[in-house]
């Protein structure tokens, strides 16, 4: 049985190759199929989103490379030990983690450069990978059926059983965790795996590629990841009668579209789909604490994150203070790229999603909308060469907006006004996310009344986004199907199987 180092190493290009330039290095990235690094004739282009320069190229012909990681994926299945060995699984995970950790600074620098985070939200993605990986290298080794005995002489086994190879689809918002937190579960139940990575962070892809394989023990074509610019490779994947249950992170609109293709095949599907997070404060909020926490919770990731915060919800008797202080902080963000340790916030990942971003703000003050805080693409100076956009504020009165019932996924938030607990409510939950959602009191009966009222899978109470391997994490309504992170996480990629034997008394 080959391990990933050696088979790595056997590879026709190394994963990531640097060509000197006139200006600069860059990277050729390339697919990590069957323990093998593989290319393709077909090429995109990736591009630094703080300078739109090129950084590199990678394989882009995702049908094909979804084809081959399928078949590889079905021999590891069936042919190595993978699915029956629980010890092996585990170490494999720990081996994983204890790769990302060795490589930490490596996975930083490109996820900075090519996803255009800022160094430490770079570092906070990297760092919660590796607890990820080993929470379910424990899970691996107590994963376990049941036995009873129903009636006198019989017995029934429950086996809980891998469901085979599972697709897993990944966004370029995050694209090393947010892979983690679904192939983890995976192959901790003892599935083999298809990753298939955005042609956005292909460097990303490769590099992490590349460190999974260090895993030594990890058998050949248990793990593979390709990329793509379009959809021809996540297409197989869900159409395939081979691949039983996906894994998506993604827009709402894509998850609906997915999951009626494979409802033909009747296929399992763990979906984690958008949010408009709203964030509710009371009139005995810690406002000077608060405030910082609520510019992050817009800013960060440049807003480009499911749980972003952006729906600010304020009782009547402060809101004219969290207004005027929110908006004071927001024309403070110094966007910039993540090479200028000054910098508050980094780009979009693309002029692309500045044009549509400007376009969700435009459309708003169209329809009544008032603009606390503008905020908008920068077009003069350096960074007008990148797709940075300011951060936006607008006031509204009428929850109907489109601004405020879908998820933008940017630096945008709305501010509005509400009563009492039950319009706090009310206002909340009139939309079909339910993702998560921020609760500002000190009061803590009101605080528990709040959170049990709220349709949302995941509430915060005096913080944002808090999430833990160990905790539940998924959305209500339109946010998604099944749960990642926590022991349920699991429940996407096993079977239950039951076998009646009749052993008989002892006479």
């Amino acid at each position: 049985m080959s391990g990933g180092r050696r088979s790595a190493r056997a590879g026709s290009r190394a994963p990531l190759q640097h060509q000197k330039g006139k200006s600069m290095t860059t990277f050729s990235a390339n697919n990590w199929i069957d323990g093998t690094f593989v290319s393709s004739s077909k090429r995109g282009r990736s591009i630094d989103p703080a300078t739109y320069e090129t950084i590199g190229d990678y394989p882009d012909d995702g049908g094909a490379a979804a084809h081959s990681a399928i078949e590889a994926a079905k021999r590891a299945y069936r042919g190595t030990a993978w699915r029956d060995d629980a010890e092996l699984r585990a170490r494999v995970l720990d081996q994983m983690a204890s790769a990302i950790e060795r490589n930490r600074e490596r996975l930083i620098d490109i996820l900075s450069l090519e996803n255009g985070k800022l160094l430490g939200e770079a570092a906070l993605e990297i760092d919660g990978s590796p607890s990820k990986l080993r929470y379910w290298a424990a899970m691996a080794r107590t994963e376990a059926g049941r036995a009873t005995s129903p009636k006198p002489g019989s017995l029934s086994v429950i086996l809980r059983q891998p469901m085979g190879v599972a697709g897993i689809i990944v966004p370029w918002n995050s694209p090393v965790i947010l892979s983690v937190r679904s192939f983890a579960p995976a192959l901790a139940a003892g599935c083999t795996v298809v990753v298939k990575m955005p042609g956005q962070t292909a460097q990303v892809a490769s590099v992490l590629a590349e460190v999974l394989a260090e895993a030594k023990d990890l058998p050949e074509g248990v793990v593979n990841m390709f990329v793509e610019s379009g959809a021809d490779g996540a297409a197989l994947l869900v159409e395939s009668p081979d691949v039983p249950t996906i894994s998506f992170t993604g827009s709402t609109q894509t998850g609906r579209t997915i999951g009626a293709i494979g409802a033909k095949r009747m296929k399992r599907f763990g979906l984690e789909l958008g949010g408009k997070t709203p964030m509710i404060v009371f009139d005995d909020a810690d406002i000077e604490t608060m405030l910082p926490v609520l510019e992050k919770a817009l800013t960060i990731f440049a807003g480009q994150f499911c749980m972003t915060g952006s729906r600010l919800l304020v009782q009547n008797s402060v809101y004219e203070l969290v207004r005027h202080g929110l908006a004071e902080r927001l024309r403070a963000v110094k966007v910039g790229p993540a090479t200028d340790p000054a910098s508050d916030m980094g780009p979009l990942i693309d002029k692309q999603n500045v044009d549509r971003v400007d376009n969700v703000v435009k459309d708003a003050l169209a329809k009544g909308a008032v603009a606390v805080v503008r905020g908008g693409p920068v077009t003069e100076g350096p960074l007008a060469k990148g797709a940075f956009f300011r951060p936006s504020m607008l006031e509204v009165s009428d929850n109907s907006l489109p601004v405020v019932q879908q998820e933008t996924f940017g630096p945008v938030i709305t501010i509005q006004r509400f009563s009492d607990e039950r319009e706090a409510v009310a206002l909340a939950n009139d939309n079909d996310y339910g993702l998560s959602a921020s609760i500002w009191t000190r009061d803590l009966d009101r605080s528990l009344r709040v959170a049990r009222a709220l349709e949302a899978g995941s509430v915060f109470v005096n913080d944002w986004a808090k999430v833990y391997d160990g905790t539940e994490e998924g959305g209500f309504k339109q946010s998604g199907l099944g749960r990642l992170n926590g022991v349920a996480a699991i429940e996407d990629f096993i079977e239950y199987k039951h076998i009646a034997l009749k052993p008989g008394l002892l006479r």
